[in-house]
């Protein structure tokens, strides 16, 4: 797995579970099913630690499981891997909506005053600072109008940031897509080739039937009567 894709999908943990769970990940990548108790050891967390982690990453679709029963001590025991596609959608979800909410905080200080109290570090919206008549209620300064070029250019910095990720992000949707599509046929392929090996399997097993059939009432042909009539001459014999 490409190093880009497990930074991915460390942000999408991180952002769940907090940062100090992203190792998780390395564990789970690359791997179908990791048993349990060996994310607790390489975590350096109890059972129960682990699989809280777990399961409230599973809540969001981001990992599965699968269970097996120990067969000496009756108990069941889980096998985790990461869901690599549904985690890059649950990324690329946020990215959408960072993007969003700066386009709206953008539109906002384009268009409508802000103003600020300069000894206080105190902002406020026209509507609110003209409710306190445009006077600091803290020290009684007057309000002056903020600058809003800085703060602009800082949004707009941001949100090109989060839309160069969000491009990086779709791009790594359709390369898992192409991988699972080809992961799909190479299966339908196997599946095809057992089947048609099962059937030249029961033909071989019909044609050696009628072989022993055959062996018993020499050049005869064969009715769906013939295995009462073998049944009898078996009998007599």
């Amino acid at each position: 797995m490409q190093n880009q894709q497990i930074q991915f999908l460390k942000e999408v943990v991180t952002a769940i579970s907090g940062k100090q769970t992203e190792s998780i990940v390395d564990l789970l990548t690359g791997k179908k099913n990791v048993n349990e108790f060996l994310i607790a050891k390489k975590l350096n967390l109890t059972i129960n630690q682990t699989r809280n982690i777990l399961y409230k990453l599973s809540d969001f679709g981001l990992v599965s499981s699968i269970r097996k029963k120990d067969k000496k001590k009756g108990w069941y025991t889980y096998f985790w891997k990461i869901e690599v596609s549904k985690s890059l959608d649950f990324l690329k979800n946020i990215l959408e909506k960072n993007i969003e909410q700066l386009n709206h905080q953008i539109r906002s200080r384009e268009t409508k005053l802000f103003y600020v109290c300069e000894r206080c570090n105190i902002e406020l919206s026209e509507e609110n600072a003209l409710a306190h008549d445009f006077i600091c209620s803290e020290c009684g300064e007057v309000f002056t109008v903020k600058d809003n070029s800085k703060i602009l250019k800082e949004l707009r910095k941001e949100q090109e940031s989060y839309k160069k990720e969000l491009e990086l992000v779709r791009q790594e949707i359709l390369k898992e897509k192409e991988k699972e599509d080809k992961e799909m046929i190479k299966q339908e392929r196997k599946e095809q080739k057992e089947k048609e090996a099962l059937k030249l399997k029961q033909k071989k097993l019909r044609e050696k039937e009628k072989k022993k059939l055959n062996k018993v009432i020499p050049n005869k042909k064969l009715t769906k009567k013939s295995p009462k009539k073998i049944k009898s001459k078996l009998k007599k014999k």
